[in-house]
């Protein structure tokens, strides 16, 4: 593409006139276009294209193109194309990127950008620039920076399809290669730890695959894991005492207590300290009534809440005694700078809320205390944690976020350096304050107003992003803004195959490290692979 410009200002935008000979239908919106001023280069991205004529009559009554002499015209001299590019990065005469503070000259050359002009702003593929995918006509490795990326919170968002699993995946290959952070995964629906199934039914590699010792996943469905022959380092058990009232608190809406049921947990709670859920679980009929008596509670607002609070009897990893502390086994892992992956198997939405918040609890103790003890000794200070959290808005609602551990993460923890990497479809779902909280946001295709608006409020440009957002193919491209990126761009999201494996992998299949769960899982002894 090549063209001039004739008109615009910073804030509505630059308006490029095509250059005789220039196909309008070869500009997309999303490309990336540089601009040579007199003093200053100036990077760009495309955000509309239209048609404008010399006398607006002619785009009234159209033209025959099959007439040579209105051929002549169309092309460029009674009707013309014009493009409006937004103005992002500017570079000054000694190489130097900065935010945009001015426009070029009037008439200044437009035309597609190079490499050289990518590479200069978003950098060379390297462990901490991660090579996530390319602009969607161009073959330029698009680079997203991980140290920044980690800094604050970032969100990853698009209706089902799209490819949000996807982008995912090459974020936290990318983290787990560079050692920017420990991660720790919520794989609600096991795809990041061990191989999944790809549409179309091809199987692609999971973190363990990838990268061996320096992943563990844990499991709260075993007969799950077993299924799968996904070599796991624990199964999680959790215990009835490390239940807390506020772990029930984040259940509300599921179990659909009242404020009078609350109130009852928090005076049991007071009662009975850490083993208050067990024994309340374990009580008939006649001893609750006694028990209400005791604590000062009403017998029927306790008999409706024993019955709402038996749906946790079901979910098969909570036990009266566990045999080891696999929550003190995660926390360990993590600060020895291990990622930690938890598959949930068949686990219902509600075991997966309530295991989330159990452990986010700890880490968000763990983390503060290790943080304290740093700025005390002047020491160093953790490892930066990301916390990938799919189904996201069941923990960042905004009737709920203000109560919950993860919306304490999402709004406070980045000094603490905890942050968090948000999966989501629904953007409008999630509390605006959480949302605003977030540094890089990533969206595949979104079609629902509501999420749209959701995802750029209080983001510059918002209106000609909008553009870019709808532009967006149903699957593969993503339009990536925040912190970690220099100015917003749309890419084709890099394939997750067999070339990403070899940039990103450490480990051989062949050296597998639990080649003994293989060997165990085959001459089905169960009772050695999961001991109780």
């Amino acid at each position: 593409m090549k063209g001039n410009l004739f008109r615009g200002s910073i804030t509505s935008g630059l308006e490029i006139k095509l250059s005789d000979g220039n196909i309008i239908e070869d500009v997309k919106v999303g490309n990336f276009v540089v601009i040579q001023g007199k003093k200053n280069k100036y990077l760009c991205m495309v955000t509309d294209i239209k048609f404008e004529a010399l006398n607006p009559q002619m785009l009234i009554n159209g033209i025959n193109i099959e007439d040579d002499i209105d051929e002549k015209i169309i092309d460029g001299t009674g009707v013309y194309g014009v493009i409006t590019l937004s103005p992002m990065i500017q570079v000054d005469g000694e190489g130097n990127a900065i935010s945009v503070k001015s426009i070029p000259a009037y008439g200044s050359l437009a035309q597609d950008a190079n490499a050289e002009d990518i590479y200069n702003v978003f950098g060379i593929p390297s462990e901490e620039n991660l090579y996530i995918g390319t602009p969607p006509e161009m073959d330029i490795p698009i680079c997203i920076n991980l140290k920044k990326l980690v800094e604050r919170s970032t969100g990853v968002f698009g209706r089902a399809g799209t490819g949000k699993t996807y982008l995912t995946r090459l974020l936290l290959a990318g983290l787990v290669k560079s050692k920017c952070a420990v991660n720790l995964v919520f794989d609600a629906h096991n795809e990041y730890g061990y191989e999944a199934k790809r549409e179309g039914g091809s199987k692609v590699k999971g973190l363990k695959q990838l990268f061996g010792s320096q992943v563990a996943i844990f499991t709260l469905d075993r007969e799950s894991s077993l299924r799968r022959e996904v070599p796991v380092d624990g199964v999680l058990n959790i215990a009835y005492n490390q239940i807390t009232p506020d772990d029930i608190m984040l259940l509300n809406s599921m179990l659909n207590l009242n404020n009078t049921a609350l109130e009852s947990i928090y005076q049991m709670m007071k009662a009975e300290k850490n083993d208050w859920l067990y024994k309340f679980i374990k009580m008939d009929s006649s001893e609750i009534e006694e028990y209400a008596e005791e604590i000062g509670a009403n017998g029927n607002s306790l008999q409706a809440l024993k019955r709402k609070l038996e749906r946790l009897t079901r979910l098969p990893f909570l036990k009266h005694i566990v045999p080891s502390d696999c929550v003190k086994q995660i926390m360990d892992f993590l600060q020895k700078g291990i990622n930690v992956v938890i598959e949930f198997g068949n686990v219902s939405t509600l075991g997966y809320m309530l295991v989330a918040n159990i452990i986010t609890r700890h880490i968000h103790e763990m983390y503060v205390k290790a943080s304290e003890k740093s700025i005390a000794n002047d020491s160093k200070e953790p490892t930066p944690l990301v916390i990938t959290i799919e189904e996201a808005h069941r923990f960042l609602d905004p009737s709920i976020s203000r109560e919950t551990t993860m919306g304490e993460i999402a709004r406070e923890m980045r000094k603490y350096n905890v942050t968090l990497l948000i999966v989501d479809q629904r953007t409008s779902q999630i509390d605006s304050e959480v949302l605003s909280q977030i540094g890089t946001k990533i969206t595949c295709r979104l079609e629902d107003d509501n999420d749209i608006n959701s995802f750029l409020s209080g983001v510059n440009n918002a209106t000609k992003l909008r553009n870019v957002l709808a532009s967006l193919d149903q699957k593969q491209q993503a339009l990536i803004l925040g912190h970690a990126v220099p100015m917003p761009v749309v890419i084709k999201t890099r394939n997750y195959d067999q070339n990403f494996y070899n940039d990103v992998s450490t480990f051989s299949e062949d050296d597998f490290i639990n080649k003994p769960f293989l060997k165990l899982l085959e001459e089905e002894k169960v009772d050695e692979l999961f001991p109780d």
